[in-house]
């Protein structure tokens, strides 16, 4: 128990919290039911795709049609649209804005332990602490459902997400600052506790070693992998390999516009711009030198905004390094909230990454570049493997799958612990099961809804208004 938890300031930031719940019962959130006025979802994708790269968006539309689960993936928007016309608690953190199953993982940190966290944050941006639960307890229900899992299966995958959230959050609410800050999940514990886990027969044999598999692959995920996979000499240079419209190299991408002299000399710039935003001034990043880069098409709800893989080179050709420069656009939270503090969205990610992650990527930075059609556009980078793994919600079975989800919310409350109080939210959530009922109540009707668009989505690609290539 902290030393101060009886303090006055303590004993006030635990009234406000259980003054929040006279304002927004926790009941109140397990209630959904689209409004007459609800804009139509695929007015809102066709929105979207204006700002994206026209050729890309027939695959984004063919990825997101695959499953309910992929175009969930896809429609944080639509969520994010509909979680504004919810109760709200009022109780604000750093969202992710779209955490589903698939964006939590491993990867490696800068002292080079592999760690379990949130891995995406193109939507980051100060809110709601309920909607990020929102969005992952209902990805889970999502998942679920395409899984073929039962309804009481997947009920007690819900509850383990929002327990997970709820006693967690109350445990790092009764501990000191530091331990709260420094609070981590990384690999050794997640092991250690998944064998806890199999000896109270909450998990099995399989769950233990289909985790230790993960472990093992992301360590081989490094930036030498990455290399002997993209990454070709031609003519005596290295040279990213084409794959269009997945991967194109930059010199077909801008044609004639730019020299081959030009391109490299205004990345140096770029690079060196970049690198200001990085944590520390001596970095090792100064010892490595432009190479090649290449526009790559990346996940899901990102196909079509403009990615690049950057080849750099230290001492020699075999001290490779690959950079990802990511474009960041807009949050899709920012129509219902307030805007972002950063007039760049690059800055407005990383920013938020480092504050949600317990530890962030060395390279992680950002920059801003004009590109096509003279745009200036925003963007963060960090390094495109770096021990990075995840498990596939498309494989789990659901006792593993209950363990998963029961990660992912633990790991959820330690972001929002991080930059929103804790005290005042475990306060709000209390020791009672009320919270997380009302959160899988919510997650079970907003599924419906999401089969409800995944319908028209299809429909309106079957009918021609929306257009789906797969590659």
């Amino acid at each position: 128990m902290d030393a101060h938890a009886g303090s006055a300031g303590f004993r006030e930031r635990r009234a406000n919290g259980r003054a929040a719940r006279e304002r927004s019962p926790r009941s109140s959130h397990g209630s959904w039911e689209p409004s007459a006025q609800r804009v139509d979802p695929i007015s809102l994708l066709e929105e979207q795709a204006s700002a994206r790269i026209p050729e890309l968006i027939p695959v984004r539309h063919a990825r997101m049609m695959v499953s309910p689960f992929t175009f969930y993936r896809g429609a944080a928007l639509l969520m994010a649209a509909d979680l504004a016309t919810a109760p709200t608690s009022g109780l604000t953190v750093q969202l992710c804005g779209d955490a589903h199953l698939s964006n939590f993982g491993l990867f490696g940190t800068p002292e080079r332990r592999l760690t379990f966290d949130i891995n995406d944050f193109d939507e980051t941006l100060p809110g709601p602490f309920e909607w990020d639960v929102k969005r992952l307890v209902s990805s889970i229900e999502v998942a679920g459902r395409h899984r073929g899992f039962t309804d009481d299966e997947r009920r007690a995958m819900l509850l383990a997400a929002t327990r997970g959230y709820r006693k967690h959050m109350l445990d790092l609410a009764a501990a000191s600052a530091i331990d709260a800050w420094y609070n981590t999940f990384d690999v050794e514990q997640a092991q250690s506790w998944l064998r806890d886990e199999r000896k109270a027969s909450r998990a099995g044999k399989r769950q233990v070693e289909g985790f230790d598999t993960v472990v093992a692959k992301a360590r081989t995920r490094d930036r030498m992998k990455a290399f002997s996979k993209l990454v070709a000499r031609v003519d005596g240079k290295l040279r990213i390999i084409a794959d269009p419209p997945l991967i194109v190299p930059v010199e077909d991408v801008v044609g004639d516009e730019r020299s081959a002299e030009e391109t490299e000399a205004l990345m140096r710039l770029l690079l060196a711009q970049y690198q200001t935003t990085l944590l520390t001034e001596r970095h090792p990043l100064s010892e490595y030198t432009y190479v090649h880069m290449a526009r790559k098409v990346v996940g899901v709800g990102s196909v079509g905004t403009r990615a690049w893989i950057l080849l750099l080179t230290g001492r020699d050709d075999a001290d490779p390094l690959l950079l990802q420069a990511k474009e960041a656009q807009a949050s899709v939270l920012e129509r219902f909230l307030p805007p972002s503090r950063y007039t760049s969205h690059g800055e407005r990610v990383v920013r938020g990454q480092r504050l949600m992650q317990a530890a962030s990527d060395t390279f992680l930075g950002w920059q801003s570049a004009t590109g096509d059609g003279g745009v200036k556009r925003d963007f963060y980078l960090r390094q495109l493997h770096d021990w990075k793994g995840s498990i596939d919600p498309e494989v789990m079975v659901p006792k593993g799958a209950m363990l998963y989800a029961r990660m992912c919310g633990e790991t959820l409350a330690r972001a929002h612990a991080r930059s929103g109080d804790r005290v005042e939210i475990a306060a709000y959530l209390g020791r009672s099961a009320a919270f997380d009922e009302a959160i899988a109540d919510f997650a079970e009707r907003y599924a419906d809804q999401n089969d409800a668009d995944y319908r028209s989505f299809v429909d309106a690609i079957h009918s021609g208004r929306l257009k789906a290539a797969e590659v």
